[in-house]
């Protein structure tokens, strides 16, 4: 896999994390109902935050 490719599907999954873990509570359902990604959470945790920050914002090098 190339590096670019790599780096797209990260985005593409930063992205859905984003979705995922920043969606509104529904009203009436389970508090803890938010199903993520707990891998792509430990990785984020382990970047450096300038390159998380390009990341959300979807920034290039």
């Amino acid at each position: 896999m190339k590096a670019s490719e790599k780096k797209q599907r990260l985005a593409n999954a930063t992205a859905t994390y984003l979705r995922q873990i920043g969606r509104k509570a529904q009203k009436g359902a389970e508090p803890n109902d938010r199903a993520y990604d707990r891998k792509l959470d430990d990785k984020l945790k382990r970047m450096r935050p300038e390159d998380v920050d390009a990341l959300f914002r979807g920034e290039d090098d």
